[in-house]
């Protein structure tokens, strides 16, 4: 199995978190490990035979090859019993609108889009083929050869007042909390919602609530189960107390803190998601 995770550090990234690689072999790790809620979408290079599924509650996204992993606010189920090649984009929130590739008016979460990368960006099956070899033997070469084909498609990009509003909640959400969002931007909260919901599909609730569980997660897998002391949690991660954070974990991912620990069955916790290659 081998995987890698590199920041986006070119003009690129404005628009792009960063860049993925996951390749496995059948047999290997766990086979069907959950995807944690998301606010952004991945754009996921894929070989065009290769299936894909995604479930939650009695839903499924299945298709096969390249596709467009939009936000979402369930934990995914997926099926990771053969053997799969997968080379992702992790666009920054609110991209895809940007981008016209949602179409309702605010937006699309819990959506997995079957795409056509040759006529979408000129990338066909040699091309994804050429991908796959540099993402195994230099993931920096692949990282350079995927950002000149992603240029010129994605400067299409054409912010609007909405967009460019979600762009500063969002920074502004790192230093301040949603209660003085609006005297931070000097805009009624009311038109921060509306902006917000229109682009990404979510609340600003919704969104802090998923961005949380995401560092949660990212520090919970560099600790060893002996490490974690829930008490320090609930209080690292603002939470009033213990018993809080067990709803807030039954909530977003549907289980307790002590069977998290026990099972360890995320994506981050089976393929990494911190370290860079």
């Amino acid at each position: 199995m081998l995987h890698w995770i590199i920041p986006s550090t070119s003009k690129l990234s404005d628009f792009i978190e960063c860049y993925w690689f996951i390749e496995k072999n059948t047999g290997a790790g766990d086979n069907f490990p959950k995807l944690n809620p998301d606010p952004c979408a991945h754009l996921i290079f894929a070989p065009c035979s290769e299936p894909y599924s995604y479930g939650y509650a009695k839903q499924q996204e299945l298709g096969q090859g390249s596709h467009l992993l939009l936000a979402h606010q369930n934990t995914f189920d997926l099926d990771h019993s053969k053997s799969f090649t997968h080379l992702g984009v992790k666009f920054k929130v609110g991209v895809p609108y940007m981008m016209s590739l949602t179409t309702s008016e605010e937006g699309q979460l819990d959506i997995v889009k079957q795409i056509d990368t040759d006529k979408l960006m000129s990338v066909n099956a040699a091309a994804l083929s050429e991908f796959f070899v540099l993402a195994r033997q230099s993931p920096e070469a692949c990282i350079t050869r995927l950002e000149s084909i992603l240029t010129p498609w994605m400067e299409q990009i054409q912010h609007d007042q909405h967009s460019q509003l979600t762009f500063r909640v969002v920074e502004a959400l790192q230093e301040v909390s949603i209660a003085v969002l609006a005297d931070k931007l000097f805009c009624s909260k009311r038109t921060i919602e509306r902006s917000f919901r229109r682009v990404t599909g979510l609340t600003l609730k919704q969104y802090q609530a998923m961005t949380k569980l995401e560092l949660m997660l990212e520090y919970l897998y560099q600790k060893q189960a002996w490490q974690i002391d829930w008490v320090d949690i609930a209080f690292q991660f603002g939470f009033s107390d213990q018993p809080h954070l067990i709803r807030y974990l039954k909530q977003q991912i549907g289980t307790t803190p002590n069977k998290y620990l026990l099972e360890r069955g995320f994506t981050i916790d089976i393929y990494g998601g911190v370290s860079s290659s």
